[in-house]
Formats: structure tokens, sequence, C-alpha cells
């Protein structure tokens, strides 16, 4: 079977992005070979080199527009240089700038003098190139093509001496905007550049017309020329991108200050345009670049409605973003009340909050970037209209988001429900119980969260069309393998449980089970971790052990075993372990450890070296230790004081003795004879 079902979500979204991808690559391509037909300008001017008509009209007006220009830049410059020391007493002539008007109207003849002075030898090439135009009797087409370059470059030195006037680089005193010598040289230095690039490129496209170039390579040539520039002009924004940035980002605010509300988010929207506004301007300058390249119908009216209109939505995203994420962290934080009832609640809240915050963002993103390719032309809405493919991945992810989120309410709910008993437990001083749930609480998260997990993952992939059915097939095959090849690890894990369920111990138990004994300090799913009393670690599987000895549950015994002499009167022995007991019992270290007064038994038995009389004195379950070591340690202080004698034991040393001569028997020896 395949993977991906026909006729689901999963397969109309594969084959819908792939024809989408296949159809904006092909207009992407068509786009750039409209903006920029290179193969037709190449062949165009295969054509007119070519052509013997284009070959006369090209070498006549080489060296007729050659011979006309270098007559007019010859006479441009020795205008230059005639007015050259005018220029020099203008800019010495000009008085310092001290902000008073009275110092701004006394420039405003000298600025217009410069700016007259800067105008004749623009008036000197324009008169050597007309005077001279009619004498040369060039062609019509030779005529058009000059009268066309003599009109541009007149125009863009009239206004390169207009941006002179404005900046003069050479001298700040007449300057009349503001700015450093730096920024008006690399003012006057980069609009020099953009001219000269502009101005080409024009001039080439415009002649290559008159001289009979396709309009197909005049659009070429325009179109890499507006493209020279664009790349220029964001060359310039990146140079002033941290200049720029450090008049946009907000100032620091005073100390002790704090913003908060609209403040803040004004604050916050111009630290962030100070951080991409180099970003958006050079985004528009392509935008203008292909709306020219493409010669769409209103093209800058639409990318100046789009424009207002991106600032609008973004705007508005934006500022719905704060507002809901303030919402949320009024929501998310329970007060005092609700904290009290539901324990916990805060900090498994918290955890939410970052990813909520970002799915939030996410959806609000997703419904601005809609918006915008609307906006732009793109129909993005009609994408999610009843039957297409994008209103059935809408309705697929809500359904994925809406199992998730139920997933996630019973996960909550839960863990609310285990914390709140074990916070009553702890309550009603029920710590066995407690200790019990707090080690069942991990097995049983740990369960719960696999197997929803598991049902999540399915049903998202069954939502898009994903066949599980292999996957579940190949999960039993694994799962089959698994249990025969961990019976123990199984064993462990189901032992385990049911001696967590009897509450045969709990962490901070004292117990004794495979035949070590110790403290416990960790439950896992399958093994006890012990700690023995000389400090080491014992780890023991819950498959090893067979039967639980518990040493501290509910209560215990300190048992007290002495033994005293043959001689000694047992009544008094008795009467005195009663009174170590009560003396032991009054004081306020051992009063909270010890539950009742002393029980003494009475004789347990006659042993070989004296008489063993046992007694116990109930205690609290992990005291029985510390409470058998301070009676043994009083019994032997009173005993000594009242002269109770401890026997000791009496070694027995046996001596083998040579046996003594006995005197002859005289009967046997009257026999003998």
């Amino acid at each position: 079977e395949p993977l991906i079902a026909p006729n689901t979500v999963g397969a109309a979204l594969l084959s819908g992005l792939s024809d989408r991808i296949g159809t904006v690559s092909d207009e992407v391509l068509e786009s750039v070979q409209t903006m920029a037909d290179l193969p037709a300008l190449w062949s165009a001017l295969e054509g007119l080199v070519r052509d013997p008509v284009s070959q006369a009209r090209l070498l006549d007006a080489a060296w007729k527009l050659l011979a006309l220009f270098g007559l007019g830049f010859l006479a441009e410059y020795l205008l230059v240089r005639a007015v050259t020391p005018g220029r020099r007493w203008l800019d010495a002539a000009a008085p310092d700038t001290d902000g008073t008007p009275w110092t701004w109207l006394k420039r405003v003849p000298l600025v217009v003098g410069r700016l007259l002075l800067d105008l004749l030898p623009i008036s000197a090439f324009g008169l050597a190139v007309y005077g001279v135009f009619g004498l040369m009797n060039p062609l019509p087409t030779t005529r058009l093509v000059g009268l066309m370059m003599a009109h541009t470059y007149m125009g863009a030195r009239v206004a390169f001496a207009v941006a002179r006037m404005l900046l003069s680089p050479a001298s700040n005193h007449l300057r009349l905007i503001p700015c450093p010598d730096a920024a008006a040289a690399a003012g006057i230095r980069w609009l020099r550049r953009l001219m000269l690039v502009g101005l080409s490129g024009y001039t080439l496209a415009e002649a290559g017309l008159l001289l009979g170039m396709p309009w197909s390579a005049y659009d070429a040539i325009l179109n890499v020329t507006l493209l020279v520039i664009s790349l220029l002009l964001a060359r310039i924004v990146l140079q002033q991108r941290e200049a720029v940035a450090t008049v946009l980002r907000a100032d620091p605010l005073a100390e002790g200050e704090d913003a908060s509300g609209t403040r803040h988010l004004l604050r916050s929207a111009r630290d962030q345009l100070a951080d991409i506004w180099h970003v958006v301007v050079i985004l528009w300058l392509v935008a203008c670049w292909v709306v020219w390249a493409l010669a769409l119908e209103n093209g800058f009216q639409r990318l100046a409605t789009g424009t207002v209109l991106t600032v609008v939505i973004v705007g508005l995203a934006k500022a719905l973003d704060e507002a809901i994420i303030w919402s949320l962290d009024r929501v998310l934080h329970p007060g005092p009340e609700m904290a009290r009832r539901f324990p916990g609640m805060a900090a498994r809240s918290a955890q939410y909050v970052p990813l909520l915050k970002s799915l939030i963002s996410a959806l609000l993103g997703f419904a601005a970037l809609v918006l915008l390719l609307e906006t732009w032309g793109f129909n993005s809405l009609s994408w999610f209209e009843a039957g297409t493919l994008g209103r059935r991945l809408l309705d697929t992810l809500a359904s994925i988001a809406m199992t998730l989120l139920i997933a996630l309410v019973v996960w909550e709910v839960a863990n609310s429900a285990i914390q709140r008993r074990l916070t009553r437990l702890s309550r009603d001083s029920h710590a066995a119980r407690s200790a019990r749930v707090r080690t069942l609480l991990p097995m049983l998260r740990t369960v719960l969260g696999a197997v929803m997990l598991v049902f999540v993952v399915l049903n998202a992939l069954s939502q898009l069309g994903v066949n599980v059915a292999p996957l579940l097939a190949g999960a039993g095959v694994v799962g089959v393998a698994i249990g025969f090849g961990s019976q123990t690890l199984v064993r462990d894990v189901i032992t385990g449980i049911f001696l967590l369920l009897e509450d045969a111990m709990a962490v901070g138990d004292v117990v004794q089970l495979g035949g070590l004994s110790g403290v416990v300090e960790h439950l896992s799913i399958r093994s006890i971790k012990l700690r023995a009393t000389d400090g080491s670690v014992h780890i023991v599987p819950f498959s090893a052990v067979t039967t639980v000895t518990n040493m501290t549950r509910d209560f215990a015994f300190a048992v007290l075993d002495i033994t005293v002499a043959y001689s000694e009167d047992t009544d008094r022995v008795v009467a005195a372990l009663k009174e170590i007991g009560a003396e032991i019992r009054a004081e306020a270290k051992w009063k909270p450890l010890i539950r009742d007064d002393i029980d003494v038994w009475g004789v347990e038995k006659l042993a070989d070296n004296g008489v063993a009389i046992r007694a116990r004195v109930k205690t609290e379950p992990a005291s029985r230790w510390p409470v058998a070591r301070e009676f043994n340690r009083r019994i032997k202080q009173r005993f000594e004081e009242l002269g109770i004698l401890i026997p000791r034991p009496q070694p027995m040393v046996l001596v083998e003795r040579p046996p003594e001569p006995r005197a002859p028997d005289p009967d046997l020896a009257q026999a003998a004879q």
C-alpha cells in the first residue's frame, strides 16, 4: 500500500505544491526574460552592425557627434577655468554661520552668484553645440540623436549645479543644507555616480531607438540601467544603516524610569524599525524596479497603496500580538485563591506560556501574511474558499490542534488531580501514603504520556493522509520481539508496580530485601536503590525481591536484652529499668521519639553466665536504633551506680594432669606369690 493514501489532504498538498512550484518557476523565468531581454539586445546590436544603412548612420553620427561634443566640452572647460577665481572669492567672502537669520540672508546673494558661475560653463557648452550643429549638415537621425544627448547632458549638469549649491562640498560657508563636510562630499560623489549610470543608460537607449533598435532592446537597456541604480541605492542604504538606526532607536530611559503601556509599545516599535529599516527600504527598491520592469498597469499606484496597507496590517498585527500576550499573562497567573485550590497550577501553566505565545504569534503572522498577499494582488483569500486545498488543509490542522488540545487538557487534569491528592495527604499527615503516591507518580505519568503521545501522533498522521496501518503492524512485530527478549524487564516492571500498589515500601523507608538492607533512596520503574549503613549503594531489581522486611512502617520497638548475675534481685533490676525509661521519656530530646512507657517483659531465660531480662520501648518508625543505644548507655551507668553486676563471660580453662601412682594391692601381691 502507498505510504500516503490517495484523495487525502497529504496527497493533495504534495500535488498542489509540485504544481505551484512549477508554475512559479515558469512565471519567474518569463518575468526575468521580460525584464532583461539581453538576447534581444544582442541581436539588435548585431543587426545594426551588419545593416549597411545602419552602418552609414552610425558612422555619420559617430564622427560628427564626437567633433560636436568635443568643441562643446572645450568651451565648457575654458569657461570653467575663467570663473574659478570668482568661485574661490565667493567661498572666501561667505560669512561664518552663527545661526541668525541675518547671516543666512547675507549668504543668499553669494549662493546665487555661485550658482550663476556654475551655470555659465553649461551655457558655453550649449552655445558651442547649437552654433556648430547646423554647419555640419548632419543626417536627420544624427540631428535627433545629437539634440537628445545635448539636452540630456545640459539638464543633468544643471541638476548637478543645483545640488552643489545646496551641499557646497568645497565650502561649508555657502552650504544651505546643514551637514558635515564628509557627508556633503559623499552626497555629491554618490549623486555623480547615479547620474552617470542613469544618463548613460537613458542616452544609449534613446540613441539606439532612433538608430533603429527594437523596443524590446530599448526596454532591456532601461531595465538594466534601473537595476544598477537600485543596487547603488541599496549600497547607500547599507552604508548608512547604523547612522539611521541610531536616529530611529528610542533614547535610553533615565535611571529609575520605567516605560509601560503605550509608551513601551512605541519604544519597542522604534527599536524594531531601527533594526529592520534597511531591509524594508531595499525590498521597496526591489519592488519599484520589478513594477517598472514588468510595466504593470497602475503599478506605482498599487505599490504605494500596498506599502501603506502593509504598514497598517503589520502595525495592527503587532499591536494585537502585544495585547493578546499581555492578556495571556494576566490569565495564566492565577490569584492566591486559585493557587490554593489548584496547587502547582502556576508552575504548570508557566511551562505552556512560551509555547502559547509562539503559537499566537505564528497564527497572527500567518493571518497577516495572507492579508499582505491579498493586498499585493495574489488573491490569497481565494485559496481558502470552500472546496479548495487550503480549506481542507486548514480543517485538517484544526482537527489535529483540537486533538492535541484535548490531550493536553487530559494530561493537565490528571496531573492536577494527583497534585491535589498529594497536598491533601501531606496536610492530613498521611506521610507513608504520600510517599507511596510520590513514588508511583513518575511511573503513572510516563505511561500516560507515552499513551497520549502515540495516540496524538497516529491521529495526526492519519489526518494528513499517511497510511498508519504499516506503522501499527511494524510496531506490533517490534513489540512482540521486544517482549520475548525482555521478559526479565517486564517481570521487573510488573513486580515493582504490584509492590508499590501494596504499599510494601516507599522512599525513605529502611528495608531488608534480597539479603540486603538499607534506606530506600530511589524507586524507578524496574529497580530499587538502597543506601547501606556504610554508604554503599545497592541496586536491586524488582524481579529479585521475594520478601520485603520494612523496618520503618507505622511504629517500631527498641528491644532490650539485659543480662545480670544470678546473685542480683530481678525485681530490683526491673524497677531500675522502669526508672530509666521514665527519665528518658521526660527529656525534651527523646520525648517526641518514644510513644509509650518501657514495657519490661521479665526474665527471658536463664543463661549460662546470668539471668536474661527482656524489655521493649515503642518508638517512632525510624527511632528504634538511637533509642536503643541511649537506653544501653544509661543502663550501664545506672547499674554501676546501683552496684548491679553485669556478668562478664567467664572463660573455662581445662588443665590435663598426669595420673598419680597408686600403692600395690596386698591381696593381689599375695595371690601372685
